[in-house]
């Protein structure tokens, strides 16, 4: 919605997400979209926004060794990685007290948020500071 700003680092970033959808969805996105999806969701920090997503995911999941991921793209214009795994992921973040167990879905839910706002911070990107804002939008209706 025009007129929303995002503060980041107490500088103001114009933002030009929708953030009056009634209801995001999540699409996965098929093998021969991949090579041009981590570049949308990123922008030109696509390598390090992807090395940021599995870097929060060892931090936060103790048992996390890597694996393949799923990339999904939203319905209002953001996205996010989730790993392929079976069962839940037990997650925890000594600075917030969170421990708890995420499905894998929830969890790329959470280490992609971590990802883009750590990215947003240090790039000052609006591309990635709207992805950002996307995916709160999503994760805010999540069952989990």
């Amino acid at each position: 919605m025009a007129g929303h700003i995002a503060m980041v680092d107490n500088r103001s970033y114009p933002m030009s997400v929708d953030l009056s959808l009634p209801v995001v969805t999540a699409t996965m996105v098929g093998e021969r979209d991949r090579l041009t999806f981590l570049p949308r969701l990123f922008g030109a920090h696509f390598v390090r926004g992807e090395a940021l997503v599995y870097d929060w995911m060892q931090r936060l999941c103790a048992d996390y060794i890597g694996g393949y991921w799923e990339f999904f793209k939203l319905s209002n214009g953001g996205g996010y990685l989730a790993p392929r795994c079976a069962g839940p992921l037990r997650l925890s973040h000594a600075d917030n007290y969170f421990e708890g167990e995420l499905s894998p879905d929830a969890a790329g839910i959470v280490v992609s948020l971590f990802a883009l706002c750590q990215l947003a911070n240090m790039s000052r990107s609006e591309t990635i500071t709207n992805g950002y804002y996307a995916l709160r939008q999503f994760a805010k209706d999540h069952p989990e």
